[in-house]
């Protein structure tokens, strides 16, 4: 994703053909989340691909230690901190300059080690985080919108407390997390989730999801990072 200048950057110019790859996500919207995550074995692997991690490795174990810490705390209080953590930990930086490629989808390790992503990253990071802690995919979204500031395509993370609730938001461009109906700088597109592909303004599914590499690599990375993902 790329990012139209440096005052823009944290939008996104996506185009609305990202359609294709929003049809994947069954595989990765339905990983599991309750097996337990090693983070010692994390970083070591990590250190076997990178390095010495440096302040990184700060990262990852704040990251840890922010899903030890959380775990007892209401729905909205995990949305909050998890938003907060990501936004804070992340620079925003597109994939040309932060991978050498058009398009990455980085998992939470990559832009943990990196400290930068872009939209995708941030929601990615997100929801495995809060499906770790314990949130069920069925309340969350990975919805792309236009932001129309910027006239471009972004991506964000919507969280459903009812089926019929209107959705909270969590986005990298703004800290707070709002209604959507009070982010009227965002114009749905779709969205979609374990379950399915969604329309704006509809709580039904419109289509099934589908696997696409793109995203069983994404896992793959995971289960070599040292995560324990999968379908379930």
């Amino acid at each position: 994703m790329h990012s139209r200048s440096s005052s823009q950057g944290r939008a996104q110019r996506r185009p609305v053909a990202w359609l294709a790859l929003g049809l994947s996500l069954g595989l990765l919207l339905g990983v599991a989340a309750k097996a337990n995550w090693d983070f010692g074995v994390v970083i070591q692997n990590a250190e076997k691909r990178y390095g010495k991690l440096g302040v990184a490795k700060g990262r990852i174990e704040a990251w840890d230690e922010l899903i030890q810490a959380s775990a007892n705390l209401s729905e909205s209080e995990k949305l909050a901190t998890v938003n907060r953590f990501f936004n804070r930990q992340f620079r925003f930086s597109d994939d040309i300059r932060n991978w050498r490629q058009e398009d990455y989808w980085a998992t939470p390790v990559e832009a943990l080690v990196k400290g930068a992503g872009d939209c995708e990253d941030y929601s990615i990071a997100k929801y495995f985080t809060l499906r770790r802690l314990g949130i069920p995919s069925e309340k969350m979204r990975i919805t792309y919108v236009k932001a129309l500031k910027y006239n471009q395509a972004h991506m964000v993370l919507t969280y459903y407390s009812s089926p019929s609730a209107v959705p909270l938001v969590l986005d990298n461009l703004i800290g707070e997390i709002r209604p959507a109906s009070q982010r009227k700088d965002l114009l749905p597109v779709y969205a979609f989730n374990a379950e399915g592909l969604y329309l704006p303004g509809s709580n039904s599914k419109k289509s099934d999801s589908k696997k696409l590499s793109r995203w069983q690599d994404l896992l793959k990375k995971m289960r070599a990072e040292g995560f324990a993902v999968g379908e379930g």
